[in-house]
């Protein structure tokens, strides 16, 4: 039984309950109803009962999980930025709570609530907006004196800018589930309205990429163990989106992750550093050298006179010379030589007779 199911049981129920009791009010208020009394709670009963059931999750279980995964891809020290900022307006607040409360009338009932939450927000605002006011609480009376030391050893991590390209791509969502990457991912706004721009696109391929982008993006913020935000900086000064990536990451000391190789290239030569999902793709994939021996189903004809072609469970093409006769077939190859190219590795093989 899933959570809506169980909210909209126990919210029918509760509902049900108000609706008797109103049905008992709305005969006290109108004695003349006196001899419909039954099915006057009956009606009233069933009403909110039929209400609560249909409108229970929109104010249980979905609010609740909206939090969940906002408090998921919060950073913690924004998190506990917030809460240390919500304590202290509600103390700041519960200070001027007690004058106002004197005040005559509805005022000294209403005011002090109005106040409480306001502070309260400016709390959470100034200490999520200046986060660094944590670091000087905790150094200033937990670590008195310890705060630069502390800093030393365990130093902030640098966010990971995505490109537009890396996001299409998809891969990032299952490199992001493993936990290999450590820090915050940000896409800035440009790289998402890139994204909803190329998804709009009157070409069915790229229509396709742009929304299979954006399908990649919502996997990331609801299932990377890192936390994914969005940001609207932006860098005015420059108006390609690869110049404003690296404008970006050169601001914030962060890196770019990417499959772009001309992105690559330049954001190297501007010391920014650059995680390239190809070459991480490339560094993982298996190791043969010649004279081993595998499996491999080979699929197709190769380009020479008698080759086959067949492909490893992580891409990687191997060339069986003298393999044509086996196409269809899954046969022992022996190595013969690997070849490392540009778009990749490539093996050389021939069958084991």
């Amino acid at each position: 039984m899933n959570a809506e199911l169980i909210s909209r049981i126990v919210v029918l129920i509760l509902f049900a309950t108000v609706g008797i009791e109103l049905g008992e009010q709305l005969q006290l208020l109108l004695p003349e109803l006196n001899a419909y009394a039954l099915w006057l709670k009956i009606g009233s009963s069933v009403l909110l009962a039929l209400l609560g059931a249909l409108t229970a999750p929109w104010f249980t279980v979905r609010p609740f999980r909206k939090l969940q995964k906002i408090i998921k891809q919060t950073p913690a020290p924004t998190l506990w930025s917030g809460i240390l900022g919500l304590f202290i307006g509600l103390a700041f607040g519960a200070i001027a709570a007690y004058p106002i409360s004197l005040l005559p009338g509805g005022l000294g009932r209403i005011l002090p609530f109005i106040f409480a939450v306001i502070f309260g927000y400016l709390g959470i605002l100034v200490m999520t907006t200046r986060t660094e006011l944590l670091g000087t609480f905790r150094s200033r009376f937990f670590h008195p004196g310890g705060g630069k030391e502390e800093k030393e050893k365990k130093p902030a991590l640098r966010p990971i800018f995505l490109d537009t390209s890396v996001i299409i791509d998809g891969r990032i969502a299952d490199i992001a589930r493993t936990g290999f990457i450590q820090g915050e991912l940000v896409v800035p706004l440009f790289v998402l309205n890139e994204l909803q721009h190329i998804a709009d696109s009157a070409d069915t391929l790229r229509r396709n990429r742009g929304r299979r982008g954006l399908e990649i993006l919502r996997q990331l913020q609801e299932e990377a163990p890192v936390p994914v935000r969005i940001t609207n900086e932006d860098a005015p000064s420059v108006r390609e989106v690869d110049d404003k990536l690296i404008s970006l990451a050169r601001e914030h000391e962060g890196s770019i992750l990417t499959n772009d190789y001309n992105l690559n290239r330049v954001a190297e030569l501007q010391g920014i550093q650059v995680l390239n999902v190809n070459e991480l793709a490339n560094a993982v994939k298996t190791i043969l050298l010649p004279g081993e021996t595998f499996t491999i189903h080979v699929l197709q004809e190769g380009k020479e006179y008698d080759q086959g072609v067949g492909y490893l469970d992580d891409g990687t093409m191997v060339v069986v010379e003298g393999g044509r006769p086996y196409i269809g077939k899954t046969i022992e190859v022996l190595v013969n030589k690997v070849l490392q190219t540009a778009a990749g590795r490539m093996i050389f093989a021939r069958p084991v007779s």
